[in-house]
């Protein structure tokens, strides 16, 4: 009994709850058992529905403290029926939590309270009653006899790990999947928004949408075209026989829709071509075209546009379209509006008529324009009797633009006028007039003196002028020795000499007054012994000159060998001035009465010393009958 009491007591000291035996106990165990029922309660609000059976287990080793409980039992006998009411306890714990569930606190702890009252030891009764043993065994079993595991004691109440915006965010995002979705699958048999089928609108239509529209055009359609001056002619249906023909390409263009793509909608146009099929009298539809009025008008060729020089510069000269009909392009643009059932086709608008390959806008025409003016930046004047100027007026002339826009320089064309300038200002030969000291104007040609503009060497000079685009005053270039002493009908000037070979007489006048005149023998007037009129001028001069005679055939000698003091040459054949001492006298009819000279003019010693004194290499010489 002793160990059992020990061990009791041992068992007691882990049970803070059970300090005494006896009615200590029970009073204890009251407390402990409105407890159970709290707990019970307890589990009954966190869902664990086994805390009932789990105090029950609790009761069980209450039981055990008690140690063999038989004083207990020896003590009392309505302890031994507290008991069995204890075994109908326990029965009823163990046998439903919802029993126990049912049941109320308040009505649980009167029970309890009077089986204490009655003195029965509820661990005593617990000893002493089987059943209720066993009933707590089975609690054992059914729980994990751990109270404060079972009852959940000091636990919270598990929360969920997703938080409820992030739920929401979902459901949103689910119902914007599902209308988009839904706005999708209706695109499968819709026609997107800002859909355009052969220039109508379709928006939101169906595919029989569309041929419905079709075949409704096709009843009284007509077509209208309108022409230059404000002339129209029409073409019905009707008179064509027009019929529409169903095909599957309005269908294609939808299936070629992505459906799923709906919303680009909004911000792209849909632009679709659809062969519509149409049928008609072509026959008939020829015989219509040939009836317009711009087609039977006069077919005026198109001008394109042009570089045209207005006085200053080229510019673009417009394009002239004229009447000429593009036949072709009006049967395929006839065709086309019949298809799309248009009701109006304008023949302007739809470059009906023939286009020149060029017009105002063409950059082509511009570029060339821009070319070309570079040419006319040029400026030559050239220091003539009047100033001659070679700028844009002239240089237009000679630049030129193909029918590609191709800009040429015409060289050709300068050279020619080069040509014609050298006639107008070369003077060498040409016949010139002239009033001698003695009041006798005659007219003089032939010779070698004057202006002569050496064309070969100026054309490139004036070429390159004007490609570099300068800006110049100048002289032309001249042959060699081919100038004169002034511009002018008189191109020698007023210092010369003057042959009159009528009057065999001759005079040196210097800037317009005689400073010597003298009598003269000048050749025989023969082919071949005559002095040669004209212009010329003094080649050389040279003192003490042998002059040799052309060679004697028969002889093999030449005809003379004469040695002159004064040699003024006139021309490289031979003519020239000096003194001739063998003459018996000068002037007259000498020349022709067998003492002419073989063409020299013969002058008398002293004459031609004081000549020669003044002379000059290139002073104009001219000689005149």
């Amino acid at each position: 009994m002793k160990k059992d009491s020990e061990k009791n007591s041992d068992k007691m000291r882990n049970d803070p709850g059970k300090k005494d035996t006896g009615n200590k106990k029970t009073s204890q165990e009251k407390t402990g058992a409105q407890k159970i029922d709290a707990g019970k309660t307890g589990a009954q609000k966190n869902g664990a529905g086994k805390a009932g059976a789990q105090k029950t287990g609790t009761g069980k080793t209450g039981a055990q403290k008690t140690g063999t409980g038989k004083t207990g039992v020896q003590k009392t006998g309505t302890g031994t029926q507290k008991s069995s009411t204890g075994k109908n306890t326990s029965q009823k714990s163990t046998s439903g939590k919802n029993d126990a569930s049912k049941s109320n606190p308040g009505k649980s702890g009167p029970q309890k309270g009077a089986a204490q009252r009655a003195g029965a030891s509820k661990g005593t009764a617990g000893k002493s009653d089987p059943q209720k043993a066993g009933a707590g065994r089975q609690g054992t079993k059914r729980n994990s006899g751990n109270p404060a595991r079972t009852s959940g004691a000091g636990r919270r109440p598990k929360k969920s790990g997703v938080p409820i915006p992030l739920i929401a965010a979902g459901v949103f995002v689910g119902v914007l999947a599902a209308g988009y979705i839904g706005v999708s699958v209706y695109f499968t048999s819709h026609f997107y928004m800002n859909t355009e089928i052969n220039g109508h609108d379709f928006s939101m239509k169906t595919a029989a949408d569309v041929k419905e529209y079709i075949e409704q055009q096709v009843q009284g359609y007509s077509l209208t075209i309108l022409e230059k001056d404000n002339k129209t002619d029409s073409i019905s249906g009707e008179e064509i026989s027009l019929k529409y023909n169903e095909n599957k390409d309005i269908e294609n263009v939808l299936k070629r829709q992505n459906a799923f793509l709906w919303p680009q909608a909004f911000f792209v146009k849909n632009s679709s071509k659809a062969t519509v099929d149409v049928s008609y009298d072509r026959d008939a539809l020829e015989d219509k075209i040939s009836r317009l009025q711009a087609v039977k008008a006069e077919q005026i060729p198109p001008t394109s546009a042009y570089p045209k020089f207005n006085g200053t510069e080229y510019v673009v000269e417009p394009e002239v379209t004229g009447t000429e009909v593009n036949q072709e392009l009006l049967r395929e643009k006839i065709h086309q509006y019949i298809s799309e059932f248009q009701p109006e086709l304008d023949m302007v608008g739809e470059n009906c008529y023939a286009l020149p390959k060029y017009t105002s806008e063409s950059g082509d025409v511009t570029a060339a324009c821009n070319e070309m003016n570079q040419y006319l930046k040029a400026s030559i004047t050239y220091s003539m009797d009047q100033p001659v100027v070679v700028d844009k007026t002239l240089i237009s002339e000679w630049v030129t633009a193909d029918a590609e826009m191709k800009v040429t320089f015409n060289e050709g064309a300068v050279r020619e006028w080069l040509r014609e300038f050298g006639k107008q200002y070369d003077t060498v030969g040409k016949t010139r007039s002239i009033t001698s000291p003695w009041g006798k104007t005659v007219e003089v040609s032939g010779g070698t003196y004057g202006w002569s503009v050496d064309e070969e060497a100026e054309f490139p000079a004036l070429v390159n002028s004007i490609k570099n685009g300068e800006v110049v005053t100048r002289e032309p270039i001249y042959v060699a020795g081919q100038t004169a002493a002034s511009r002018g009908p008189q191109d020698w000037g007023s210092t010369y000499l003057e042959v009159d070979l009528s009057g065999q007489h001759m005079w040196y006048i210097v800037n317009g007054s005689t400073a010597l005149e003298t009598d003269v023998v000048t050749g025989v007037p023969t082919p071949a012994k005559e002095t040669p009129s004209g212009v010329y001028s003094i080649l050389e001069m040279e003192p003490n000159s042998t002059l040799v005679g052309e060679i004697d055939p028969s002889t093999g000698q030449p005809e003379y060998r004469t040695v002159v003091r004064y040699w003024m040459r006139v021309t490289w054949s031979g003519i020239g001035f000096h003194d001739a001492d063998w003459q018996p006298a000068f002037g007259g009819s000498l020349y022709a009465s067998g003492l002419g000279s073989h063409g020299c003019i013969n002058m008398p010693v002293d004459q031609a010393g004081a000549l020669y004194s003044m002379l000059s290499v290139g002073t104009p010489v001219i000689i005149h009958y």
